[in-house]
C-alpha cells in the first residue's frame, strides 16, 4: 500500500496569495514564487561557498564530515518531508531551510565568535542578520536589484524562523533588519509561518543527528558510550538487538536513522496537537498564536537537552576541536586587523567598496569579505598575507 500525501492544511502558506517581492517582478510560467525563491538560493554564490564552510570539523580535516552545505541539504530534506506530512507548502519550507546558514562565516561558530569581537564598536556581527544581508544586499546577480529579491514569506522565515525578533532590534548588529523593516515591514513582533517553523525544527533534527554521526566517525566517542545517553541510547540498543552481527559503522547509521524518525514523528504529533488545541485555521492564526505551532513535545525536549549536554562536553569542547577553533580565530583576527590598517591589500573590488567609507563602514566591508570566505580560502588568504614563502 502506498502512503497518500495529506491535503493542504488551512494554515499552510499559499504561493498564489504571497505578499510578493519588494521589487515587483512578473510571475514565472513554470514555478511558484516559493519554488523560484528556492532556485535563486541554490544558484547563489553564497550557497556554493557552503561546500567548504565548517559545521563542526574544518573542511580540510576530512571528506566525510558534514559541511555547511551538506548540513543545509539535510535540513532541507527533513523540512520538505515534515511540511509535506503536515500539509504545508513544501517549497517554502525547503527554501528557508536551504537559506538558513548562508550568512555563516568560515570555521563555524569560532568564526562567528571572532567576528563579533572584531566588530565591537563597528555595529557588531550576527550570522542570522548576515544571512538576511546576503539575500537582500550582498548577492549581486540581477540588473534590477541587489540581493535575490525573495518573496515576503521567505524573507520573514529567514529572519524569524525561531520566533519574534522585535526585542533584537535594539542591538547594533540588527540595524540592517531595522532599516529593511522600515521600508518593507516583516511583522517582526509575530511568529513566522508554519513552514518557517518547520525549517527551524528540521535544523535541530539534522544537526543533533549528524553531530552524533560525525562524533563517532571522528573517534570522539563510541556506540557503547552513546547507549547510555538519552534519546540516542535506546536506538543504539534496539539496533544492536535487531542486528546483533552487524558491523559498528552500519549500526551507527541505523541508530541515527531511527533517532531522526523518532524526532520527526514527535514533531508531527505535537504540532497536530497544538493546531487542534489552538484552533489554528489560517496562516494568520499561526503568526498570532502566541507560541510556536511546530514544536517538540516536552519529553522530547528533556531528552534532547541531555543529548546536547553530552555533545557539548564530548564534542564541541573536545581539545582537538578547541585547537582548531583557536587557530581559526587567530587567523580571522589577524586578517581583520590587517585589512582595517591596510585596506589597499584587499582585492580591488573590495578595496573600492571600503576606501571611501568611514571606519565603521570600512569594518563592515572587511567583515563582509571575511564572512563570505570558505575555510580553504581563508587559510590560503592568511598564508598569502602573512607568509612570504607562499609567493616564491
Amino acid at each position: 500500500m502506498t502512503s497518500s500525501i495529506p491535503s493542504r492544511t488551512p494554515y499552510s502558506e499559499d504561493p498564489v496569495a504571497s505578499r510578493g517581492r519588494k521589487v515587483v517582478e512578473a510571475h514565472s510560467r513554470t514555478r511558484t514564487d516559493f519554488a523560484r525563491d528556492r532556485d535563486r538560493i541554490i544558484h547563489s554564490t553564497a550557497f556554493r561557498r557552503l561546500k567548504e564552510k565548517t559545521q563542526v570539523f574544518v573542511a580540510h580535516e576530512g571528506d566525510h564530515f558534514r559541511t555547511r552545505l551538506t548540513h543545509s541539504l539535510e535540513v532541507a530534506q527533513i523540512a520538505r518531508s515534515l511540511a509535506t506530512a503536515l500539509g504545508l507548502d513544501a517549497d517554502l519550507a525547503e527554501t528557508i531551510a536551504l537559506a538558513h546558514d548562508l550568512g555563516h562565516p568560515p570555521f563555524g561558530h569560532a568564526g562567528e565568535d571572532e567576528l563579533q569581537i572584531q566588530m565591537q564598536g563597528y555595529g557588531g556581527f550576527d550570522h542570522n542578520v548576515q544571512t538576511f544581508r546576503v539575500v537582500t544586499r550582498l548577492e549581486r546577480r540581477y540588473p534590477e536589484f541587489d540581493g535575490l529579491n525573495l518573496t515576503w514569506e521567505t524573507l520573514e522565515g529567514v529572519i524569524k524562523h525561531n520566533g519574534p525578533v522585535i526585542d533584537q532590534l535594539a542591538k547594533p548588529s540588527w540595524s540592517a533588519i531595522s532599516e529593511f523593516d522600515a521600508q518593507y515591514g516583516l511583522r517582526l513582533d509575530t511568529w513566522a509561518s508554519a513552514e518557517a517553523q518547520v525549517a527551524a525544527l528540521a535544523d535541530d533534527i539534522a544537526y543533533n543527528n549528524h553531530d552524533v554521526d560525525d562524533g563517532v566517525l571522528a573517534g570522539l566517542f563510541n556506540l557503547d558510550e552513546l547507549a547510555e545517553v538519552p534519546l540516542i541510547g535506546p536506538h543504539v540498543i534496539s539496533a544492536r538487538r535487531d542486528y546483533p552481527t552487524c558491523e559498528p559503522g552500519i549500526l551507527r547509521l541505523e541508530a541515527v536513522r531511527r533517532m531522526i524518525g523518532a524526532m520527526v514523528d514527535d514533531v508531527l504529533t505535537e504540532t497536530r496537537r497544538r493546531a487542534a488545541a489552538g484552533h489554528v485555521t489560517s496562516p494568520e492564526a499561526v503568526r498570532v498564536l502566541g507560541h510556536a505551532l511546530v514544536a517538540f513535545s516536552r519529553d522530547m525536549l528533556e531528552d534532547l537537552a541531555q543529548l546536547r549536554l553530552f555533545l557539548l562536553e564530548r564534542m564541541y569542547r573536545h581539545w582537538k576541536v578547541n585547537r582548531t577553533r583557536s587557530q581559526a580565530r587567530r587567523m580571522l583576527a589577524e586578517m581583520f586587523q590587517l585589512f582595517m590598517a591596510e585596506p589597499d591589500v584587499l582585492p580591488a573590488e573590495w578595496f573600492a567598496r571600503a576606501e571611501p567609507r568611514d571606519q565603521a563602514g570600512r569594518a563592515r566591508v572587511v567583515c563582509d569579505y571575511i564572512a563570505g570566505m570558505t575555510d580553504r580560502y581563508a587559510i590560503e588568504e592568511h598564508k598569502k598575507l602573512f607568509h612570504l614563502d607562499v609567493w616564491s
